[in-house]
């Protein structure tokens, strides 16, 4: 039947496939149960096989969406031959998805890759249009891989075109994808419809039908047959859906026994093999079944079968067939799957577990094999649902709430709070154990950084990992370090701190261990610095397990001011995160490198770090990290000076992070602003804004990243007449200092002694701050230059100052920090040199994301190579090279190493 009414929208379908050969791009298409999404999809299909595309199709059924991968199975079964041409690590992943190798399955975002890698592969032989119907009802694995798909197809004659039903929370946001909204049909369109679906009905039931199905193409369709069958199939007072199911059930009831028995059957199997639910439906009747049985369905239009599958006309006849199905009958027929079943364990089970009315232990312990079994294959979501559904079965109450609590644990590495909620209440309807007590607190207070609970956070947490140190020292050191974090993303006070540091020492862990290192760096950075610092030194890179502990350790230097050893522990856990597709943890590691290079001036690798990480912290749904990285850019743009991209970056931190008080964003945003004020010469409102950030009553204080800001403040404060202002500050500095060796710090200190010291003493001190060793601190070494050269300027000294500020000159260019390096430049004109202007590089020409990709093509990595690291397909890196090269006026790979090699991308070397 021709599609009625829907011409606009199968319209800007058909432009996007047009298009596609030069841009991919991805759409979800929305609306009511039957509002014609599937229709449209259809026709979507036929315009690109018009067009030379190859069409691959999922489709979402309700009782398959706890079955890992399921849908990416059918997705792939066309190009499961070409998997052969997959690199090692994403053929292997893949593999094990889809259940054709026995291994455990890497992070959902790995089984990602390989498909977009897979699915470019194909694509440049023939473009690709990707259908995903139902996408409500697809396993969460499956959704989440063609999520990390749409994000990256931008570049690949790839288009992608899911229908979902109204109120459901799809993993893209907004600007990664266009969405159409199916409304109801005009009454004329309605009409027309009706009149091709019910030609022969009476004007009363046509008047009748058309006000009841309000526009939506199903109901007119099957209203209009119902109304043929029998004159009251429904209640026009009941909701649409619920009128649908009625008339499928209608229709259900005039078909024969064994018909009947056969659809039911088919209604609870997750599967849709005809083989599969003949046996059933023998065991459930006592009955041979056949294909002859299927002819009245058939006829009946409620039904197709395609080769040996059975397949329901409507998600909403399954639905509707399960819901009337009388209790005892639906027990029977899932006993009678389970039968069939038998070599499919996890299947056998999920049907076992129905059939029940009471608990058993054995299916239950059943039901929490299958979630290991899920675990392995990566498929978190789905060992969430079996162990809730093992909970529910179990006779011990121990055993209940352990399943439950395992359940929420694995809920919260889904970034599900509402789940873990919902588990949580269920596990303490029953006796815990301490144990169990402490791991329900503290998996309620773990999304967003812990800052959805109290500021006694920390505290509570203490106390709760010291009441399970002596049972459970692993459990103990997982609560401690969410204890630790809390002291970095709010302020527990001083006590509260005190408390994680005697804690951690108290479960006396090996000095060099990674957990205490990194515990002690966050609960008391200037206390225990000197002590990390020294032990991590010891810590030779590249002697961790996966990552774990480098993530961990990166973050760590950052806090206690050791940047150097930060992005040398980030180095080696990004490479061991990113071969494992662990992009949750690869955020916070790339993220830890990207502040690090800020603070030293290795603006270029900042760049590209910064970018990385905010997009990865965005995708995995880390609200507070994106806030995070996303003040961090704006940092990066103040020293570029580019001020109104800066104040928007940190307007944009600062709205997710002030609600919660996440005292890292608020204070990074902060200093962005102070920055770029400070660089666009603005000094008093640069002083008001760096203050902030040494104000322990400001929600803005952090007393770990403040200790990198004291040379902007007094920078600023000695342009604006408020030196004395800022000395009992400097001399709170110096205080700390004395406790802890951080180097920016001392760094700054020696930069701040020289700028707030009198004629007498001040040369003095900058000749002894540029004997320092500034070598892993060019940015810091810039500034004092041009600022001893800014004073002996002014104390007329204009031969003595031109070296200075020359030298600062070519810094702050080689840096990227524009605004310094043009202040270098007018001091000089008023020391009588002129200069010429600073010739843009690489960073000024490039998207972060393409500096990125340009940074690693000059470090001889290929195109694939490139992919493997970013999460892209070789095709999407090639076709930003492509884009690139013109850009920077090369034509080759070799011409590109010379531009990147310039020392303007090496200042950190």
């Amino acid at each position: 039947m021709e599609l009625i009414g829907r011409g606009e929208q199968l319209g800007l379908l058909r432009g996007m496939l047009a298009d596609t050969r030069h841009r991919g791009s991805a759409v979800l298409v929305r609306g009511a149960p039957g509002i014609g999404k599937s229709a449209l999809l259809a026709e979507a299909a036929v315009a690109a096989e018009e067009l030379g595309f190859r069409v691959l199709r999922t489709v979402g059924v309700e009782v398959e969406n706890g079955l890992p991968y399921a849908g990416l199975q059918q997705l792939l079964r066309p190009l499961i031959a070409e998997m052969a041409h997959l690199a090692a690590p994403q053929r292997s992943a893949l593999q094990a998805a889809l259940g054709r190798e026995e291994a455990k399955v890497p992070d959902v975002f790995l089984v990602g890759l390989a498909t977009l890698d897979l699915i470019a592969e194909a694509a440049a032989v023939a473009p690709i249009l990707v259908l995903a119907d139902d996408v409500h009802w697809l396993d969460d694995a499956t959704v989440s891989t063609l999520a990390f798909v749409a994000r990256r197809v931008a570049a690949e004659p790839v288009m992608m075109v899911g229908a979902a039903r109204d109120g459901y929370g799809a993993q893209l946001n907004p600007d990664e994808l266009t969405t159409l909204a199916l409304e109801p049909l005009p009454d004329d369109e309605a009409a027309e419809l009706l009149s091709a679906a019910g030609p022969d009905l009476s004007p009363a039931a046509r008047l009748r039908v058309l006000s009841e199905a309000a526009g939506n193409p199903l109901a007119l369709t099957e209203l209009s047959r119902a109304v043929a069958v029998t004159a009251d199939p429904h209640d026009a007072r009941l909701p649409l859906t619920e009128r649908l199911e009625r008339a499928f059930t209608g229709r259900l009831r005039t078909l024969p026994p064994n018909t009947e028995s056969l659809l039911q059957v088919a209604a609870l199997d997750e599967g849709s093999s005809l083989s599969e639910i003949f046996g059933a439906t023998l065991l459930l009747t006592g009955a041979a079944a056949g294909p002859a049985d299927l002819e009245p369905a058939l006829r009946a239009q409620l039904i197709t079968v395609v080769g040996s599958e059975l397949r329901f006309g409507h998600p909403l006849m399954r639905s509707a067939i399960r819901q009337v199905m009388p209790a005892a009958r639906r027990q029977a027929a899932h006993e009678a799957l389970a039968k069939v079943l038998d070599g499919q364990p996890d299947r056998r089970v999920r049907h076992l577990a129905a059939a029940l009315t009471v608990p058993d232990e054995t299916v239950a312990a059943a039901l929490q094999d299958a979630a290991d079994r899920a675990v392995r294959r990566g498929a978190i979501s789905a060992a969430v649902t079996a162990l809730e559904q093992a909970a529910a079965l179990s006779e011990n109450p121990g055993h209940r709430a352990e399943r439950l609590l395992r359940a929420a644990d694995f809920a919260v590495e889904l970034g599900r709070p509402q789940t873990v909620d919902r588990l949580l209440e269920q596990a303490v309807t029953g006796p815990l154990s301490s144990r169990q007590h402490a791991t329900a607190v503290w998996l309620r207070d773990s999304f967003d950084e812990g800052l959805r609970g109290h500021s006694s956070g920390a505290t509570s947490l203490t106390a709760l990992a010291l009441e399970v140190a002596a049972d459970d020292p692993m459990l103990a050191l997982r609560i401690l370090w969410s204890a630790a974090q809390s002291c970095f993303w709010s302020d527990p006070g001083t006590e509260g701190r005190r408390r994680v540091l005697e804690a951690v020492e108290q479960l006396e862990l090996d000095e060099l261990d990674p957990w205490r290192l990194a515990i002690c760096a966050y609960a008391a950075p200037i206390e225990r610095g000197a002590f990390v610092l020294d032990r991590a030194r010891r810590v030779a890179p590249g002697q961790g397990d996966d990552g774990r502990a480098y993530r961990m350790l990166s973050t760590a230097m950052l806090l206690v001011g050791g940047f150097d050893l930060a992005r040398a522990f980030a180095a080696v856990g990004s490479a061991q995160l990113r071969s494992q597709g662990r992009l949750g943890l690869l955020a916070r590691t790339v993220g830890a490198d990207a502040w690090s290079a800020l603070v030293v001036g290795d603006l270029g690798a900042a760049i590209s770090a910064t970018e990385e990480s905010r997009r990865l912290a965005r995708e995995t749904g880390q609200t507070m990290m994106y806030a995070l990285m996303t003040a961090t850019a704006a940092k990066l743009a103040a020293l570029r000076g580019e001020e109104e991209e800066s104040q928007r970056l940190a307007d944009e931190a600062e709205r997710i992070g002030l609600p919660v008080g996440a005292r890292p964003v608020l204070a990074t945003a902060v200093a962005a602003r102070g920055l770029a004020a400070l660089g666009a010469g603005k000094f008093e409102e640069a002083f008001g804004h760096l203050r902030r950030l040494h104000d322990p009553a400001d929600p803005a204080y952090q007393i770990a990243l403040r200790l990198t800001t004291v040379g902007d403040l007094v920078d600023a404060a000695t342009h604006c007449g408020r030196a004395v202002d800022v000395t009992p500050i400097v001399a709170d500095l110096e205080t700390v200092a004395a406790v802890t060796p951080a180097p920016v710090l001392h760094a700054d200190l020696r930069l701040a002694r020289a700028l707030l010291a009198d004629d007498g003493a001040a040369g003095a001190l900058f000749e002894a701050a540029l004997r320092a060793d500034l070598a892993a601190w060019p940015l810091i070494r810039a500034r004092t230059h041009l600022a001893y050269g800014e004073w002996l300027r002014r104390r007329r000294r204009s031969v003595d100052s031109r070296e200075h500020l020359r030298t600062a000159r070519d810094m702050f260019d080689a840096l990227g920090a524009i605004p310094w390096g043009e202040k270098a430049r007018r001091e000089l004109r008023a020391a009588g040199e002129t200069s010429r202007r600073r010739d843009p590089d690489a960073r000024d020409r490039l998207t972060p994301h393409e500096l990125q990709i340009v940074q690693l093509a000059a470090e001889g990595l290929t195109n694939r190579e490139i992919g493997q690291r970013l999460y892209l397909s070789h095709r999407t890196v090639s076709s930003h090279l492509h884009r690139i090269f013109p850009k920077l006026g090369v034509v080759s790979r070799a011409e590109l190493r010379t531009v990147v090699g310039a020392p303007a991308m090496n200042t950190a070397t």
